[in-house]
């Protein structure tokens, strides 16, 4: 019998359609058949037809939402065992004690900081110390002492009479060699012409930290060991103690601040001489900020530039900013325009359009192959492993040969393996599903090709940003905001020669 089933679609059948879609459950024997007339055979083979397209087209949506649904099923393993594979940070942001001590002598070290610029900036005479101001307790007499004369280099007046010796003034600095301290007495003669009653005295000898009372030595220890070694300052407040004076914390914090500021010149001037360079290295590292008052961290970024990994000088220059935005790079290059080596960030992404040059990283695209070999085995993710391999071969060859050298070797061993690489990865993605971890990972290198493979045009450029990263993993210091618009407000940053 006829029915006119949910889906709207006429089927003969036994039972009225309950399906919603329109299944028919044909019931008809040959004699039916054979009475059926022409048009009514016609209209059965219609409904059978139609029956069979609504059919097909589920079956092709069915697949389509299984494809997807595998795609994304592999994706989410492959995140979760990269995720995996990282170590992560303490779940709780409120700091311990020792992070604690850590926020207290960055306070203290930015404090030194911005009172010494201010006195920089300051138009008004200097005028005396306030009588309230606590004094300067006396080095322990029981230190080595070592005493460094400043006398005149005559002692003969202008006038041609011989000058006498009425006293001296004294000033002490304290020195460090590591498990001793000594004090520095410097001497400072004061003569005196017995006709013409004229005085001179020695000039009084530059000091990093103007009437205090750590030597040079002493600082560059401080400061090396706190940035280089990783010793927080507590930690060298207690070293300090076993060698027989125990300095405060918060006298290390102030010398540290201090030091900072009357290092900036070098600072600018390491800048000035990376920006001469046609080769640049960057790259922006996330660390910890701490926010005074609240104990907790948030999100600030190291960014850091040096010179191309084939450039004569090594240096690097830090540029501390609160966020990620592209304008920090923009600001400190400008107006530089060379080549850029880099990652796929899109804070960048303006300077291309500004005249620089960008240069790919093939160490990032090697690393989407890799964390996805890690995660699932898959073959594809060997393969280009197997060919980036090839790649690095090369370079380890070049990395000593002269330009001309290095330019023939990658021209003629380098560039055949990046052409086979591109066509393989293009015959791969056009088999692979999109949204996959694979196709991702295709798409990071087909999408910056040109970037990546321009090294092998120039000897100058290299073929990662591996030197960059090296440096980005320096620690150095943890900065507060308060030393964030010190910072920002002179231009500065931190520099490493």
């Amino acid at each position: 019998m006829w029915c006119e089933p949910v889906c709207g679609n006429r089927c003969v059948c036994q039972y009225p359609c309950r399906t919603g879609f329109g299944t028919l459950l044909v019931m008809i024997d040959r004699t039916q058949l054979q009475d059926m007339s022409a048009d009514e055979l016609r209209a059965l083979a219609l409904e059978l037809m139609s029956e069979v397209q609504a059919k097909q087209h589920i079956v092709d949506r069915t697949e389509a939402a299984l494809r997807f649904s595998d795609a994304k099923l592999a994706q989410l393993t492959h995140e979760m065992a990269v995720l995996k594979r990282w170590k992560f940070a303490a779940r709780s942001e409120k700091l311990s004690h020792e992070q604690q001590s850590l926020l207290d002598e960055t306070i203290d070290s930015d404090l030194a900081a911005i009172e010494l610029e201010l006195e920089r900036l300051s138009t008004e005479p200097k005028t005396k110390d306030a009588p309230n101001k606590p004094r300067r307790a006396p080095l322990p007499a029981n230190l080595p002492h070592v005493n460094v004369h400043h006398e005149p280099e005559s002692t003969v007046c202008g006038c041609g009479c011989e000058l006498k010796r009425i006293g001296e003034d004294v000033s002490e600095k304290l020195d460090y060699t590591p498990g001793v301290f000594t004090v520095e007495r410097h001497v400072r003669g004061k003569w005196v012409c017995a006709h013409c009653e004229t005085l001179t005295q020695a000039p009084v000898p530059a000091h990093v930290i103007d009437k205090g009372i750590p030597t040079a030595g002493l600082l560059a220890h401080v400061l090396v060991s706190k940035h280089g070694d990783h010793l927080p300052l507590y930690r060298q407040e207690r070293i300090f103690a076993r060698a027989g004076l125990a300095i405060p914390r918060s006298t290390l914090g102030q010398w540290v601040g201090m030091c900072g500021v009357q290092l900036q010149p070098l600072v600018d001037a390491l800048k000035e001489k990376i920006l001469k360079h046609r080769v640049l290295h960057a790259d922006e590292t996330p660390i910890s900020m701490l926010s005074p008052g609240k104990g907790k961290t948030h999100r600030a970024y190291l960014w850091t530039y040096c010179p191309g990994a084939f450039e004569q000088m090594k240096a690097v220059v830090y540029d501390f900013a609160e966020s990620r935005a592209g304008e920090h790079a923009r600001a400190f290059l400008d107006p530089w325009r060379g080549h850029l080596v880099c990652d796929d960030f899109a804070g960048y992404k303006q300077l291309f359009a500004q005249g620089v040059t960008e240069v790919g990283c093939l160490a990032h695209a090697r690393r989407k192959f890799y964390d996805l070999h890690v995660a699932s085995r898959s073959q594809i993710a060997e393969d280009a492993l197997r060919y980036i391999s090839q790649l690095y071969d090369v370079e380890r060859e070049a990395r000593d040969l002269s330009p001309e050298n290095r330019l023939e070797l990658r021209q003629r061993c380098a560039r055949p393996v990046a052409e086979a690489l591109h066509t393989w990865m293009v015959l791969q993605r056009a088999h692979v599903n999109e949204g996959s971890s694979i196709a991702r990972a295709l798409d990071y290198s087909l999408r910056r090709w040109a970037a990546l493979t321009r090294y092998l045009d120039d000897p100058q450029l290299p073929v990662d940003n591996n030197t960059c990263h090296a440096a980005s993993g320096m620690s150095w210091i943890m900065p507060t905001p308060r030393l964030c618009r010190v910072m920002h407000a002179r231009g500065g940053g931190y520099g490493l020669s």
